[in-house]
């Protein structure tokens, strides 16, 4: 098999794969779906957002570093 004849028939896959997954994409019984995850970012939290106990948790060593460097200001 010739190099020319091997990448003829790899794009020839590559289209159909392309035309396929369009296909996919388009089709109207995806429609629901793709308009549900298109409304996500508006979507109401139940639940408040919590604080991040990681960044709390750096600031009190700093402070506390601070307090064993003698430093009196925080």
């Amino acid at each position: 098999m010739d190099t020319g004849t091997f990448r003829g028939i790899i794009t020839l896959i590559l289209i159909f794969a392309f035309i396929g997954i369009a296909i996919w994409a388009y089709s109207k019984r995806r429609k629901p779906d793709f308009d549900e995850a298109a409304n996500l970012p508006f979507a109401d939290d139940d639940e408040p957002p919590t604080s991040d106990k990681h960044s709390s948790y750096e600031s009190d060593s700093e402070a506390h570093s601070r307090e064993d460097r003698g430093d009196k200001k925080l």
